[in-house]
């Protein structure tokens, strides 16, 4: 039986405020105890513009300089993450919007230069997690909600991926609660046929997939997101569930729409 549900949730609900309010009202009637974790999407890059802090990404990741480490913590910290908040309790779900720097919840490091230098950016790991905090609200029956921020313990706010967070969240979770992790994206699942939007591949285990591998019927968009899903199942997570944020309450439930990786 799950008895938590952390749920990432992407860009392109975040930035359409009708997908938005339709994900969340599903979000706010999931039963029990959850989290969500969010990025900002493309509010950040809007802003910006009108602030004259250009984007620069490198490979589709943003470049945090000093400038837009501040942008994203007022945007992601802020107006996302308090809109979020502010909407869930209206749909009667008693929320709390928080960053990694909360209760020292998600410390992480600066990402060491190497070929790129991607800049105020963190890298995290489950094992530096503080869960005690998230069992207390948890617990008290409230929902937290986390933007893709952490802090390197010396006073420095660290831009970081959403999915590793809620990858993090899961696995140190894991050791108190049953977790299933789930990833809302633009598709229904793990697709069959990449041109087949309803070929969803319901159910993957580690020798279903083994042979999708050997059938080379899997796309390159979505095996990052099948590592990650076996990561976290190696690291003591139950199941993890790819799936679109329209299904995001039957993907809690025992008849899932998405995939389930167990």
């Amino acid at each position: 039986m799950i008895d938590l549900f952390i749920i990432k949730v992407g860009g392109n609900v975040i930035d359409h405020p009708e997908l938005q309010q339709t994900f969340l009202e599903k979000f706010a009637a999931i039963p029990g105890k959850k989290i969500l974790v969010h990025g900002g999407g493309k509010i950040a890059t809007r802003i910006g513009d009108q602030l004259g802090i250009a984007s620069k990404y490198v490979d589709g990741r943003r470049i945090t300089d000093a400038a837009t480490i501040d942008l994203v913590t007022m945007v992601y910290g802020g107006l996302v993450n308090k809109q979020l908040v502010a909407r869930l309790q209206a749909n009667g779900c008693n929320a709390i919007g928080l960053t990694g720097a909360d209760a020292n919840i998600i410390p992480a490091v600066k990402r060491p230069v190497k070929q790129i230098d991607y800049g105020f950016v963190g890298d995290v790991t489950a094992t530096m997690l503080q869960t005690a905090p998230l069992q207390a609200l948890l617990e008290s029956g409230i929902t937290p909600v986390f933007a893709s921020l952490t802090h390197d313990g010396k006073g420095q706010i660290l831009n970081t991926n959403a999915d590793t967070i809620a990858s993090s969240l899961a696995i140190a979770l894991s050791a108190f609660y049953s977790v299933r992790l789930i990833y809302c994206f633009e598709k229904k699942g793990v697709l069959r046929d990449p041109a087949d939007d309803e070929a969803v591949i319901n159910l993957i285990n580690k020798e279903i997939y083994q042979q999708l591998l050997a059938q080379q019927v899997l796309t390159d968009g979505i095996l990052p997101k099948l590592q990650n899903a076996f990561g976290a199942i190696n690291n003591g997570v139950k199941e993890v569930l790819i799936g679109h944020a329209d299904d995001v309450l039957s993907n809690t439930t025992a008849t899932v729409a998405g995939t389930l990786i167990c």
